[in-house]
């Protein structure tokens, strides 16, 4: 059995019952093969990829709060903290109530290669919550955040694990969980991202994820010989990720017309009205069944469907495993020929497959998603020097970083033999970094 094949059925018997991790890895390593291979004897060695694949601390602590009514909750927290080979963990806080440890580890693993690909100093982690905030009061959230930093404040700081918002985590948790560190530890540093700009936050920050998949997506269109302007685009989610890729895909010139949420979509043939989906979603917290008082000539639909709009570009930004086969299969029967993903693994691996096989290019999310990882190591730069940049400084370092990963792994592909395979092209141009450090630094 191959050193690959070893590995991931190493880490499927020794962590059951987590699906989404052994997915994950099984990615990774299969594109990482051609430079196993090579190395196949050092790596084996150095037992390589079992340290990869084995995360350097993982915590999971109760959280207890008291709601509205005076009873007592309790939610699980966890932390991951995966590899610091290049830098200290950085990843978000997820609060959801499927988060477990499965889900966190295999964002955590993804984080190391996402974080390598920007090319900046951070290691990879992820970290979360059974909690949801949704129909939760502020008082109630903020006893939340309180409990579940009260513990965390102990694992993380500026140099050591920096997180940072996610799904569940805006800047409200953000806020909340940023006031208990400072209270308990008794230092000012910057050790979440994604704080207001009042104390420490960057500008661009809440538009980086969704404007550094657009410039990427642009790139990699070009690297292809296609242009971006004049495309009609669908985009699965309606939160931070897919309202500032809307944002950015229009301005530049292509046409956004699908949105959606947990409950349903909407398809607006004549361009989505971003200030409509706005205040629906950020100012009344509502649901897009909502759209049609706004555009009544819109369609809502129950459920899901959004891939099966005809469209020549699909950017998944909602969840994990969201783009499955089928939906696959009638987005190239429609002609699409670019999927990028905004969200974490939102493409099934037989999708993801399936996309390429037929000659659709395919971004995935460590590279196209990064710019909100990115956006944050620029907002720990900012918190080290005491400094604030303006929008215009940050947003000119976000394109610059994402043009530079859209050239990474089409360059890391092709000198693998792997033209044109951006998920070969990524995952090897993170890993070579981070093994290099790893190398480097002796068996720890």
């Amino acid at each position: 059995m191959s050193y690959v094949d070893e590995v991931i059925e190493s880490v499927i018997k020794k962590n059951p019952a987590e699906p989404e991790f052994h997915q994950a890895v099984k990615e990774v390593l299969e594109s990482l093969r051609v430079v196993v291979e090579a190395n196949e004897e050092k790596f084996r060695k150095e037992a390589l990829l079992e340290r990869l694949v084995e995360p350097e601390r993982q915590f999971k602590f109760r959280v207890p709060w008291v709601d509205d009514k005076g009873q007592v909750q309790v939610n699980t927290g966890y932390r991951v903290q995966f590899n610091s080979a290049i830098g200290p963990y950085k990843g978000g806080i997820r609060l959801h109530p499927s988060v477990n440890l499965g889900i966190i580890k295999f964002l955590g693993f993804e984080q190391i290669f996402k974080n390598s690909l920007t090319g900046l100093p951070i290691g990879g982690g992820k970290g979360g919550s059974d909690f949801d905030p949704k129909g939760k009061s502020d008082r109630e959230v903020m006893a939340f955040c309180q409990s579940f930093m009260t513990e965390l404040c102990k694992y993380i700081g500026a140099d050591t694990d920096v997180p940072a918002g996610d799904i569940g985590t805006g800047a409200r948790e953000i806020g909340y969980m940023f006031g208990q560190y400072k209270r308990i530890r008794g230092v000012y540093e910057g050790v979440l991202t994604g704080k207001g700009l009042s104390y420490g936050g960057s500008l661009a920050r809440t538009e980086a994820t969704g404007y550094g998949l657009l410039y990427l997506t642009q790139e990699i269109l070009k690297l292809n010989g296609k242009e971006l302007a004049g495309k009609t685009v669908v985009i699965s989610g309606s939160g931070n990720v897919a309202i500032y890729a809307a944002q950015k895909a229009t301005q530049l010139g292509a046409k956004v017309v699908t949105m959606s949420d947990s409950t349903g979509w909407v398809y607006d043939p004549e361009g989505i009205d971003l200030a409509a989906v706005k205040e629906i979603k950020e100012v009344n917290r509502g649901r897009l069944s909502e759209y049609k008082n706004y555009r009544p000539d819109s369609e809502y639909h129950e459920g899901r469907g959004v891939w099966s709009i005809k469209c020549d570009i699909a950017l998944p930004c909602a969840t994990q495993n969201e783009l499955l086969l089928d939906d696959a299969k009638q987005l190239v029967a429609n002609g699409c020929i670019a999927v990028c993903e905004g969200a974490n693994m939102p493409t099934t691996l037989e999708a993801t497959e399936y996309l390429q096989a037929n000659g659709v290019i395919f971004a995935p999310g460590k590279a196209a998603n990064a710019g909100g990882v990115a956006t944050s190591a620029l907002e720990m730069t900012q918190n080290s020097e005491r400094l604030s940049w303006s929008f215009e400084e940050v947003d000119a370092k976000l394109k610059n970083i994402m043009v530079n990963i859209a050239h990474n792994i089409d360059n890391a592909a092709r000198k693998y033999g792997f033209e044109g395979n951006y998920v070969v092209g990524a995952n090897i141009a993170g890993f070579e970094k981070v093994v290099d450090a790893m190398t480097a630094q002796g068996i720890v």
